[in-house]
């Protein structure tokens, strides 16, 4: 009989939905499992297995690097793949991810295959099948039914990726992987005090969320001061001219900007950050900030050119200029106002109001016939 997982795999701006269909028997799970957002996810018993290897994870979650879960059924398969995913916020997961993957799905091959290296993705499985086909892989984590030992629950060991050889290998976070950063054994202090004090699971994972969160966001803030670094000063924007342009992004310029005011001056954490940084600009969750930024940047400056353009005195600046510079600035400034309502720019409709006066101006002072042109009625 199939039995169907549906799961509801969040992104920025809609919901996905995926139903997968297995007939292996350790698949079976009660009702259909609905996660509609990552903040919906009990974290605290989603990763209650491998929070001792937590940070490690987290590395490995924000290198993007080929990682498979091995799970006893497809819910805490699909749990554990989704709560990894949302680990790194609040940088945004731009790898590819399978909550659950089996044997029938149309990347088996690609994905099994020892002839190119595993992709970038979070691969979640519950055939023990897998073990064998997916040997090659750098990372593969196993993982139990959730069991508690003392105050916290039973924890997968860290093992040698040469020891994952038969069918039923041992629970276990199987890997060759050093991590840059040294263990922080603070966040495992504060969920034992909490176990201790019988705190519920839904306040356990707002401690784990924050400590992820904190964790990575003291990782992306230098990033972020290099990146605003890059920006021209609001004097170099004129009216007149195209907007500057924002200075290159360069690794070598960034890597000495870290030595000096890099995390491992601020965080609790020590290790290797920079190594961590020269490999992160490798990973494509780098790849996805980077040109989000650069988006938002373009249009920070598109935004600042609009608002000095607002406030300038075009009818000035038109006196003693000839005809083709009148008309070529009116194509401008409406090229403008396109621009401004296509890419919902944050200036006021006041400023555009008084931007389409000041072009109705302009044209009102060009001969009868370009005023036709420009002004069909």
């Amino acid at each position: 009989m199939g039995l169907v997982l549906q799961v509801k795999i969040p992104s920025q701006t809609d919901v996905i939905e995926t139903n997968v269909a297995t007939d292996h028997p350790k698949d079976r799970l009660d009702p259909p499992c609905h996660i509609s957002s990552i903040h919906e996810l009990d974290l605290f018993r989603s990763l209650q297995s491998v929070l001792m290897n937590l940070q490690l994870l987290w590395e490995l979650v924000l290198l993007g690097e080929p990682l498979v879960i091995m799970a006893p059924s497809p819910t805490i398969s699909s749990e554990l793949v989704l709560a990894l995913t949302g680990c790194i916020s609040p940088l945004k997961f731009c790898s590819d991810f399978r909550p659950y993957f089996t044997i029938h799905d149309s990347e088996f091959k690609e994905y099994t295959t020892k002839t190119q290296a595993p992709p970038s993705l979070l691969l979640g499985v519950t055939n023990p099948f897998f073990i064998k086909t997916l040997q090659h892989w750098p990372h593969i984590l196993r993982v139990g039914e959730p069991r508690v030992s003392g105050d916290l629950p039973k924890q997968v060991k860290l093992k040698k990726i040469t020891k994952l050889k038969t069918l039923d290998t041992k629970m276990g976070m199987y890997t060759s992987y050093k991590p840059f950063l040294h263990k922080d054994k603070t966040l495992i202090k504060q969920l034992l005090k909490g176990l201790q004090k019988k705190l519920p699971s839904s306040a356990l994972s707002l401690m784990l969320r924050k400590h992820l969160f904190h964790l990575t966001q003291s990782f992306i803030l230098p990033l972020e001061r290099y990146m605003g670094s890059l920006m021209p000063h609001h004097s170099a924007i004129t009216p007149w001219k195209n907007p500057p342009q924002v200075r290159p992004f360069q690794q070598e310029e960034l890597m000495k900007m870290l030595e000096h005011t890099g995390p491992q001056y601020s965080s609790a954490i020590k290790g290797d950050w920079i190594g961590l940084y020269r490999r992160f600009l490798k990973s494509p969750h780098f790849d996805g900030w980077y040109r989000h930024k650069q988006k938002e940047m373009r249009e920070r400056l598109e935004t600042a050119h609009l608002k000095v353009i607002c406030e300038a005195n075009i009818t000035a600046w038109i006196k003693n200029k000839s005809e083709v510079e009148i008309v070529d600035l009116v194509l401008k400034l409406r090229d403008k106002l396109v621009q401004a309502h296509r890419q919902h720019l944050p200036v006021s409709s006041a400023s555009l109001n008084r931007l389409k006066l000041h072009i109705d101006e302009v044209i009102g002072s060009l001969p009868e016939d370009l005023q036709s042109i420009l002004h069909p009625h």
